[in-house]
């Protein structure tokens, strides 16, 4: 039997990362954990409801930028 809490969390760079300071983010269950590549120490962590809902906003252009 494995031990998932002593699983470290893969994470994975953004697509629009250009260069330093990019967002990644790593699965946690059904959640997700969200970190800057320049302070990989500092993570916010996201139950899956609010993830879903992030990733819904996110789908949606909640966050885009107005042109």
């Amino acid at each position: 039997m494995s031990d998932s809490t002593n699983t470290m969390p893969v994470f994975r760079k953004s697509s629009r990362c250009e260069a330093v300071n990019c967002a990644e983010v790593a699965t946690l269950g059904d959640g997700a954990i969200l970190r800057n590549s320049t302070a990989p120490d500092v993570r916010l962590t996201f139950d899956a409801t609010t993830w879903r809902g992030f990733i819904a906003g996110v789908a949606a252009g909640e966050f885009d930028l107005p042109r």
